[in-house]
């Protein structure tokens, strides 16, 4: 399915590389295909580029500086777990957690650990690039 071809591609974006690090982009894989149609309400469904409905979902929830600090140059601000399970719709935080084999909880403290690397790397020219997510990824050159 297309999520596990964005873990692949997250994975290998976060430096997953041989490594078990490919789980990282699997938790991120589907995050962002439970927010572009399966299981978030529509909440960050932001047609084929959900990066732009994550941020603003962030945003909303008290976390604009955190997210803001990703895509801008300078450093990354942490974000925590709890934070993470406060911004993001339950349903898809659930079924991140049950696609990935962890509880809810781990799930929100490993898309906090992280979203902000992936975020930084994708955003590379400092602001959400439009396209679809599979070309933000692309553009990157893995």
């Amino acid at each position: 399915m297309a999520g596990n071809d964005l873990g692949s591609l997250l994975g290998g974006l976060l430096g997953g590389g041989g490594q078990q690090g490919a789980g990282g982009g699997n938790i991120l894989g589907s995050l962002l295909g439970a927010l572009m149609g399966g299981g978030a309400g529509g909440g960050a469904g932001n047609g084929s580029n959900p990066l732009g409905g994550l941020m603003e979902m962030l945003t909303r929830s008290g976390l604009a500086d955190q997210a803001q600090s990703w895509v801008g140059n300078g450093q990354n601000q942490p974000v925590s777990g709890a934070q993470i399970a406060e911004a993001l719709p339950d349903e898809a935080l659930q079924k991140v957690a049950q696609e990935n084999g962890v509880s809810t909880e781990q799930a929100a403290d490993e898309i906090a650990h992280l979203l902000p690397q992936a975020v930084d790397k994708l955003t590379p020219s400092g602001q959400v690039p439009s396209g679809s997510l599979e070309d933000l990824i692309k553009a990157q050159q893995l």
